[in-house]
């Protein structure tokens, strides 16, 4: 999954001299890097609606940067997912706390992972399950993970490498399952793996509109609830062969920009994941259908904010233009100039590593609803690209609605 960073410079500044000297956190007898991981669970993980007693306690206690590489270490602890190669990521923690508390993982668990990525995930259940089972199917990740589990000693986590859509047979049926790739569909050699009332929890739909959805086993069959609008990288192998709508990157779009497609309860806007302090507003006075999409903050620096992934290839798009419906209300910086709100765009290559960016604002002050245009240039290199909006740490109130993105063909 990808994610945007919510603290500024100071705290990573912080997290990179501390990260010089952390070694295996395991073996030393004060963790130097738990102060940020407790500030990151306070602010990110609890603050943002985790409450199980045990999921919190597992993501104070797991150590995150022990399962990225050294260059990305310094942002360990900031709520945002990083890249651990081969176009993968690892997950946000706030992402993890939430699809670990909707697992519902209990002692006696035997725990079904597909996905395993950096292993972060199967450390977080290790301690919360009694056996954790864990499928990559890119090799060089899983046995690096595996590597990185040995060696600090999560000795119930088994890693296979191979093809998750297939699950796990030999080991069947499974308590609880978790999927941290997005098909798009739920692989039916899961469903029967899974124990007459076991829970999977899995991201599903296309590409860049997918859905975080808890399927419960009731009496043989699945029992599917809506979470929340999320974003994955895709569940490669047979899943992606077989999937039907394929993204389109030479015609780049934003979905549902005028906020009326809402799902969930509590309700969301469809499309947009990562939904932070953002209300869905009915008040007769949205300029584009009847809701539009609200950020109010008064705590400067607090992550306010939604994203969107969508498909952009920088080699038939050279940019981007926008147009879009924004108001204002008592706007102004949060703990740096830079705290301010804008349509924002954070480009990535096919590696998942960040390549440009590009802003439409900044907006400051009190202002009724206006017709705000801009352009923003895709670097060549960019293959795909995660729209922001909201206050992103400023403080005051912000509105969108009628957000229209259209690629300018090179």
């Amino acid at each position: 999954m990808i994610g945007i960073a919510w603290k500024g410079p100071v705290l990573i500044g912080c997290l990179a001299a501390v990260c010089l000297v952390a070694t295996d956190a395991r073996a030393q007898h004060r963790d130097p890097l738990a102060e940020f991981r407790n500030l990151m669970v306070d602010q990110e993980i609890v603050a943002a609606g985790v409450d199980d007693p045990r999921v919190v306690e597992a993501m104070r206690t797991t150590p995150r940067h022990e399962f990225v590489s050294v260059s990305q270490r310094r942002y360990a602890y900031l709520d945002m997912a990083l890249p651990i190669g081969e176009s993968q990521t690892i997950s946000p923690p706030f992402v993890v706390a939430l699809m670990t508390e909707s697992l519902d993982p209990q002692p006696t668990d035997k725990v079904l992972e597909i996905g395993t990525g950096s292993g972060y995930q199967a450390a977080v259940l290790s301690g919360l399950v009694r056996e954790v089972y864990t499928i990559e199917i890119v090799r060089s990740l899983g046995l690096r993970a595996e590597r990185t589990l040995k060696r600090l000693r999560y000795d119930n986590v088994h890693v296979k490498v191979g093809d998750g859509f297939q699950g796990w047979p030999e080991h069947a049926p499974f308590d609880k399952i978790i999927v941290t790739c997005s098909p798009e569909r739920v692989p039916p050699a899961l469903v029967a793996q899974l124990k007459e009332g076991g829970r999977i929890v899995i991201p599903v739909g296309e590409r860049y509109d997918q859905t975080l959805c808890l399927l419960k086993k009731v009496n043989g069959k699945m029992v599917s609830e809506a979470l929340r609008p999320t974003l994955f990288v895709p569940m490669t192998g047979q899943a992606e062969d077989n999937r039907q709508v394929k993204p389109d990157p030479a015609n780049p779009a934003i979905h549902n920009g005028d906020f009326e497609l809402i799902a969930g309860d509590p309700p969301r806007a469809s499309g947009w994941h990562y939904q932070r302090l953002l209300e869905l507003v009915a008040d007769g006075s949205a300029p584009s259908g009847k809701t539009y999409a609200k950020f109010n903050n008064r705590q400067p620096g607090r992550g306010c904010r939604a994203l969107q992934g969508l498909a952009v290839d920088g080699r038939e798009v050279r940019a981007l233009q926008v147009v879009m419906q924004v108001r204002g209300r008592n706007i102004a910086p949060g703990q740096n100039a830079g705290h301010l709100p804008v349509l924002g765009v954070t480009f990535y290559d096919a590696n998942r590593a960040v390549v440009g960016h590009g802003i439409v604002g900044p907006f400051r002050g009190t202002f009724d609803w206006q017709t705000e245009t801009g352009t923003i240039e895709v670097p060549r290199q960019a293959r795909e690209g995660i729209v922001r909006i909201g206050l992103l740490g400023a403080v005051g109130e912000i509105a969108f609605d009628a957000i229209e993105l259209k690629g300018v063909k090179r």
